[in-house]
């Protein structure tokens, strides 16, 4: 009897087995582990900018209302490649890779020091009808050189070699960008090194050190006249709010009242007084969240945070959860960079931070800013589908 049985059960015990085996094998396969949530935020986030940006810009450009969504998409569509790209590979190949990315941006950041300035500025390389950007790429290549370090450096995270090298690894490129002048990505870069040296259990002498350091350059710079005259007007005009409103004070002034004026609910989309009448500068790039504001007020505004909330915890779950501390770093370095852009973003339309020029992520208009956003929300995904990936 227990023979029969046996022979009995035996077919189904093999195919029990065969079926777990198969299911094993699936559970491994990257597609499968794709985090839709986290690609949900992004298409709300970036739909919902391109809406506000035809809300603020629908005036600006007579005949052609559509001129800056349009040049989204355009910037949008190249984004979607890049993200592409970020799913096609394991994520542990750009460990090979990225010392030579870094030293090709180092490279593209020293040429465009030599062209020619544009508003004073030199930070574009010109390709016909794009105008490449490399220090916003250089963001995420430096997250990826710093998780690089980091990984291969994990048993002796507060070390002073393990605290000296990433600064070196960090400084040409803020002190190359800092030169064009853009002083917002020098501070996205710097808020890299700090975020992801305080992750990484650097001593915290160490680190405080850096940040009194940078804090007293920065005290420098005004002292000596380092900065530009317009930098440092954006700086007075935040100490002394209220104040020189005819010139510097007069973007913040104008981005109080927007968002004043929205109120609870808001004036209506598309019926912003200060934005459809001009008055608000920049409200397409930088000041987009006053435009917000005034058009879909406090509860329009809460969600785009609640928004930003979400995808940020998606990506710090992504780095918890990632299969080798590799992927963690570089999780958690580009969760630092949305931190710092949204955070000081938002301040400074609302005046409790300095006027600095970073735009809103996924939300402001700007080619270069939207594809590195897009890159870096395709890498998160990647190490989210890998995460059960044997190394």
């Amino acid at each position: 009897m227990p023979e029969r049985l046996g022979r009995v059960l035996a077919p189904k015990v093999t195919e029990r087995r065969q079926t777990d085996e198969v299911a094993r094998r699936l559970s491994g396969l990257p597609t499968r582990h794709i985090d839709w949530t986290l690609l949900a935020i992004t298409v709300f986030l970036i739909g919902f900018g391109m809406l506000m940006q035809y809300s603020a810009t629908r005036h600006d450009t007579p005949g052609n209302p559509t001129y800056y969504v349009l040049r989204t998409s355009i910037s949008l569509f190249i984004g979607l490649i890049f993200m592409g790209l970020m799913l096609s590979f394991d994520y542990r190949r750009l460990k090979v890779a990225t010392p030579f990315v870094y030293g090709a941006f180092l490279v593209l950041l020293v040429i465009v020091l030599f062209l020619e300035r544009v508003m004073g500025s030199a930070r574009w390389i010109s390709l016909g009808p794009i105008d490449f950007q490399p220090s916003e790429y250089c963001k995420l290549v430096l997250v990826l050189a710093l998780a690089n370090f980091f990984s291969d450096n994990k048993a002796e995270p507060d070390s002073l070699r393990s605290f000296i090298i990433p600064l070196a690894w960090a400084a040409p490129y803020m002190l190359l960008v800092f030169l064009q002048p853009d002083l917002g990505t020098t501070l996205v870069l710097g808020a890299i090194l700090l975020g992801m040296l305080f992750l990484v259990g650097c001593r915290m002498r160490y680190w405080i050190g850096l940040v009194a350091a940078g804090t007293l350059t920065f005290t420098m710079g005004f002292v000596f006249n380092i900065f530009k005259p317009y930098q440092m007007e954006r700086f007075t005009a935040f100490i002394r709010q209220g104040s020189n409103i005819q010139e510097a004070g007069y973007h913040l002034l104008q981005s109080k009242i927007a968002i004043g004026s929205g109120q609870l609910v808001g004036k209506g989309l598309m019926q912003g007084s200060q934005t459809n009448l001009n008055f608000l500068p920049a409200h397409h790039t930088d000041f987009i969240f006053a435009v917000i504001g005034e058009e879909l007020g406090l509860i329009g505004a809460l969600i785009l945070i609640g928004a930003f909330c979400l995808l940020l915890w998606r990506g710090v779950r992504i780095a918890n959860n990632a299969r080798d501390f590799y992927g963690s770093m570089i999780a958690f370095g580009i969760v630092t960079m949305f931190v710092f852009q949204v955070v000081v973003n938002i301040g400074m339309t609302l005046g409790i931070l300095p006027i600095t020029g970073i735009p809103l992520p996924l939300i402001s208009y700007g080619g270069n800013s939207l594809i590195v956003n897009m890159a870096a929300i395709g890498l998160l995904t990647n190490i989210h589908m890998r995460r059960f990936s044997q190394i």
